[in-house]
C-alpha cells in the first residue's frame, strides 16, 4: 500500500513519482459516508424495452436502490410510460430508433441516386424554394413541394453526371412563412456555414458540404476503449492557440494533443464545435446544428482531428447543446417558421419558449421533428465525425419547467419528481442515452446537472435518465468559497470532505476543481486567485520564492489533487489550468475593443524551464500517471478515516492508496 502526502505547510511538498449565470450548489440528495461502500444490490433488470405502455411498473430496478423512491411510483411510472408511447411510435412509424436518427440523411440536402434532394421540415410555411450559386439566387425555377407533415422537399436530377448543387457553393432556403413575409434562412440541417469575417455582423451562408471522393478525410484509426475511469481534458480549440488569433482544429490536432497525452489525460472534451454566429457565447448560442464551426476549419479538418486524437489513445467527446438554441433571428433557427396564429415550430410558444436568463430558444421535446433533428444530430456527430461520446449542456435546464431558475436545491425528492418535472425533456433524454449506447455501447455521455436529480445516471432499463456520469458541480463552488472568503485556517476539513463525498453512490460523477466556468472574463483562474498579487513578478525560478508563491503552488496542487482522488469517479480539468494558467478568459467583444489577448493560451509559459509553472504541470502529469498505475479513480473502496479541524488534516483511502493532505498554513507533522 502507497502513501502519498501533501501539505501547504512551507517545507517543500513531496513530489509524485514521474511516471512508472447557473443555480445554488447542487445537493444530490444522501451521499456516500465516510466509511460507506458504493455497491447497492440491484436485482436483475428486467428488459424494459420489450414492455408495453400498460405496464405498471411497479417492479422498476430503481426501486431497490433507494426506498424513498416508492413515494413516488407513479411520477416514474409515468415517465417511464411515456417513454414507451414515444419509442415504441417511433418503431411503429419510423422503423426504429436507429433508423429514425438518421434523419441527417432524409433532410438537409444529399444525393439520392442520380439527383440532389434537399428537404425542410416548416410547416407554417405557404410557398417554398431552394436558392443559392446554382441557380444565381433565383428560386423561380426550384419551387419546393409540400407533403401533409408539413415537410417541403425538391429532386433536382444531375447535370452531365455531376450534382447540380456543386461543392462548397452557398445555398439558402426562401419561404413564404405564415405570416406574410418571405424571408431566406440558412437551411436547419445544413452541415456547414459561414460568414464574411471582413464584415462585421455579416449574416452567414449555409455551405453545401459534398467533397468529392478524393477530398473527403477518411479515418485511419479506431475508436480507444472505454476506460475505467475518464480523465478529461475540457479544450475549446479557438482559444487553444498561443497568437492572439482563432485557432484551428489542425493547428490544436498537431500542437495541443500531444500535450494533452503527454499529460496523461485519457479523454478530450471540445467546447463550442456546433456553429454560433457569436464568439462570446463559448458555443453555447447554436445557430446550425449540424454545422462544425468554420471559424476553425472544415468538416474534414475536424475529423482529422477526431483521427488524430484516437491515434493517440485520447478518446473524445463533444459539448452537445440541445437544452436551447440561440435566439438569432438571421442564422439561427429562431423565427423559423412563424404561422399567423402560432410560433415557432421547433419551439414552445409563449413564455414557455424562451429561457429568461439566456435569452435563447426552448426545445418543444414533445414534437415528432424536434425529436428526430435532436437524436439526427448525436447520431450525425457520431456517425460522421467518430466522436466517442457527449457531454450535455444545460441538464438542469431541460429537467424542470423552472429551468433552476432562483432555486436551491435541498435534497428534498418532491423537488425532483413532481409537476415541476419537464416529463418530455426527460423523455428526449432517456431516447438520446438508449440511442446513444445502443449504436455504441462504450459510449461515454456526461450530464451537466447542478441539482443532483436521483436516477439521472441509472440506465433506461432500470428506470433512470441514461447518462454514465454527471458533473459534480459543487465541488468548484467550495474551493472557490475558502479561496475567496476564509483564511487558511478558516478552512473545515470536515467541510471539505463532505463536498467531495456528497454524491450519490449508485451514481458515477465527475470530479473538478475548475472549468471553464472558473476561468471566465470576472472570475478568475484558481492559480491566478491564489498568486495574482506576484504572479507576473514572483514566477521565476532564478529567485526564491515567496511565502504567496510558495502558498500558491501547494494549495493549486492539493485543491486539484484531493479533488481527483476523493471527488469522483473521473475526473475533468479545463485547458492550461494543469499548469496554474494565469488570469481569465474573455473572448474578443466589443467591451474588450475585439481583443484577442484573453482568449488563448500562454502554452510557452510551462514551457520555459525558469518559471515555476512547469512545478504545475509536472504534478498534474504525475497525478493522472498515479491513477494509470493504480487505477483508484474506478475503485469503489473509499474511506475516509481523518478530518482533524486543529490540525488541518484529511486522511482517507481510494483503492490501493492512503491519501494524505495537510492543509494548514504553518505546521508540519512526522509520522
Amino acid at each position: 500500500m502507497l502513501c502519498l502526502i501533501a501539505s501547504s505547510s512551507p517545507s517543500p511538498s513531496p513530489s509524485l513519482p514521474p511516471r512508472p449565470s447557473r443555480p445554488a450548489a447542487d445537493r444530490p440528495g444522501p451521499g456516500i459516508s465516510a466509511k460507506s461502500k458504493f455497491s447497492v444490490p440491484v436485482s436483475a433488470p428486467r428488459d424494459y424495452t420489450m414492455a408495453t405502455a400498460e405496464d405498471g411498473f411497479g417492479d422498476l430496478p430503481i426501486y431497490n436502490l433507494d426506498p424513498k423512491f416508492a413515494g413516488f411510483k407513479d411520477h416514474f411510472s409515468y415517465r417511464m410510460k411515456k417513454y414507451l408511447e414515444q419509442k415504441h411510435s417511433i418503431e411503429k412509424y419510423e422503423g426504429g430508433l436507429e433508423e429514425f436518427s438518421k434523419g441527417y440523411l432524409k433532410f438537409g440536402i444529399n444525393t439520392e441516386n442520380d439527383a440532389t434532394v434537399y428537404r425542410e421540415w416548416a410547416p407554417a410555411a405557404k410557398d417554398a424554394q431552394l436558392i443559392g450559386d446554382f441557380n444565381n439566387w433565383n428560386g423561380s425555377g426550384h419551387r419546393m413541394t409540400k407533403d401533409n407533415f408539413g415537410v417541403w422537399s425538391i429532386r433536382i436530377s444531375h447535370v452531365n453526371g455531376k450534382p447540380a448543387i456543386p461543392h462548397n457553393s452557398k445555398v439558402k432556403f426562401r419561404f413564404h412563412r405564415g405570416d406574410g413575409l418571405w424571408v431566406d434562412r440558412v437551411p436547419a440541417w445544413i452541415r456547414y456555414a459561414t460568414f464574411d469575417a471582413s464584415k462585421f455582423g455579416a449574416p452567414y451562408d449555409g455551405v453545401h458540404w459534398d467533397p468529392p471522393t478524393g477530398e473527403r478525410y477518411v479515418f485511419k484509426h479506431p475508436r480507444p476503449r472505454k476506460p475505467d475511469a475518464p480523465r478529461i481534458y475540457e479544450a475549446h480549440v479557438g482559444m487553444s492557440g498561443e497568437k492572439p488569433e482563432v485557432s484551428t482544429y489542425r493547428e490544436f490536432a498537431d500542437n495541443v494533443l500531444p500535450r494533452i497525452k503527454a499529460n496523461n489525460y485519457n479523454t478530450v472534451q471540445l467546447m463550442a464545435i456546433m456553429e454560433h454566429s457569436y464568439y462570446a457565447s463559448f458555443g453555447y448560442h447554436v445557430t446550425n446544428f449540424f454545422a462544425v464551426s468554420s471559424r476553425s476549419g472544415t468538416p474534414e479538418d475536424l475529423k482529422y482531428l477526431v483521427d488524430k486524437a484516437h491515434s493517440l489513445g485520447l478518446r473524445v467527446l463533444m459539448d452537445v447543446v440541445h437544452s436551447h438554441a440561440s435566439s438569432n433571428m438571421t442564422d439561427g433557427l429562431n423565427g423559423y417558421d412563424v404561422g399567423q396564429n402560432t410560433q415557432e415550430s421547433y419551439f414552445h410558444t409563449g413564455e414557455r419558449g424562451y429561457h429568461k436568463l439566456w435569452d435563447s430558444r426552448l426545445f418543444n421535446y414533445a414534437n415528432w421533428e424536434v425529436l428526430r433533428y435532436l437524436l439526427s444530430n448525436l447520431r450525425y456527430w457520431m456517425d460522421e465525425f467518430m466522436f466517442d461520446g457527449f457531454r450535455f449542456d444545460g441538464v438542469t435546464s431541460m429537467l424542470y419547467n423552472h429551468h433552476g431558475i432562483n432555486m436551491s436545491f435541498a435534497g428534498n425528492y418532491k423537488e425532483y419528481f413532481g409537476l415541476d418535472t419537464d416529463v418530455d425533456a426527460v423523455v428526449y433524454m432517456m431516447l438520446a442515452n438508449h440511442l446513444m449506447h445502443k449504436i455504441l455501447p462504450e459510449a461515454t455521455v456526461v450530464a451537466e446537472d447542478v441539482s443532483g436529480m436521483p436516477v439521472l445516471c441509472r440506465s433506461v432499463d432500470e428506470g433512470g435518465v441514461g447518462f454514465d456520469y454527471r458533473l459534480a458541480m459543487a465541488i468548484p463552488d467550495r474551493w472557490i468559497d475558502y479561496l475567496k472568503n476564509k483564511d487558511d485556517l478558516e478552512w473545515s476539513m470536515s467541510a471539505i470532505a463532505h463536498t467531495l463525498t456528497n454524491r450519490r453512490y449508485t451514481e458515477k460523477c465527475i470530479a473538478y476543481a475548475e472549468s471553464h466556468d472558473q476561468s471566465i472574463v470576472g472570475d478568475k483562474t484558481m492559480a491566478f486567485l491564489l498568486m495574482d498579487k506576484e504572479m507576473y513578478t514572483g514566477m521565476s525560478d532564478l529567485q526564491p520564492a515567496s511565502p504567496t508563491i510558495d502558498r500558491g503552488i501547494a494549495l493549486q496542487k492539493m485543491i486539484h489533487f484531493i479533488t481527483m482522488a476523493l471527488g469522483g469517479d473521473g475526473y475533468l480539468n479545463f485547458m492550461g489550468n494543469e499548469f496554474g494558467h494565469p488570469e481569465w478568459i474573455d473572448f474578443p467583444r466589443e467591451g474588450n475593443n475585439w481583443s484577442y489577448d484573453k482568449c488563448r493560451r500562454q502554452w510557452s509559459l510551462s514551457d520555459i524551464d525558469h518559471l515555476r509553472y512547469k512545478y504545475m504541470n509536472a504534478f498534474d502529469q504525475a497525478m493522472n500517471a498515479l491513477d494509470d498505475k493504480f487505477s483508484f479513480l474506478s475503485s469503489s473502496k473509499q474511506i475516509v478515516s481523518d478530518m482533524n479541524e486543529e490540525k488541518k488534516i484529511i486522511v482517507f483511502e481510494r483503492g490501493d492508496l492512503v491519501f494524505v493532505f495537510n492543509f494548514h498554513p504553518s505546521k508540519t507533522y512526522d509520522g
